[in-house]
């Protein structure tokens, strides 16, 4: 993700969502993913709904910021991004249901058609790979 926060209201943009599934799975995510992080949502870009934000380090020195968790609601599949290889092999993608993967990527076609305890399992163990440690 190479681009950052910005001012418009989450509400704007997914009152741009005119795809019924995606609309829905989106206000779906929104409430989960509020829940997993305590984070208010906010907009990365023009189209990624963030909470939290980390700062990465690769070994090519490349470096920036990205949302802890995120989702996007995309033409052919809502996006949910996790840590780049967090859940490569992880034994939940086997129980969640329908979907498919990339790079730090999650793509589901249709919420209704997955586990959505798995897929919380999946944010929080994200999430919480990279965000700051509660304040005590």
């Amino acid at each position: 993700m190479t681009t950052g926060p910005t001012d418009v209201p989450v509400e704007v943009f997914l009152d741009s969502v005119t795809h019924r599934v995606r609309r829905r799975d989106a206000d779906t995510l929104l409430e989960l993913m509020g829940r997993v992080t305590g984070e208010e949502p906010y907009m990365w870009g023009p189209s990624i709904v963030g909470f939290g934000e980390y700062h990465y380090v690769y070994e090519s020195g490349r470096e920036g910021d990205a949302p802890a968790a995120a989702f996007s609601p995309r033409k052919a599949a809502t996006t949910i991004y996790l840590v780049p290889g967090f859940a490569a092999g992880s034994e939940l993608l086997e129980r969640l249901g329908p979907h498919t993967t990339g790079v730090g990527c999650l793509y589901v076609k249709d919420l209704a058609q997955v586990d959505l305890a798995v897929l919380e399992a999946l944010v929080r163990e994200s999430y919480e790979a990279v965000a700051p440690p509660p304040v005590e």
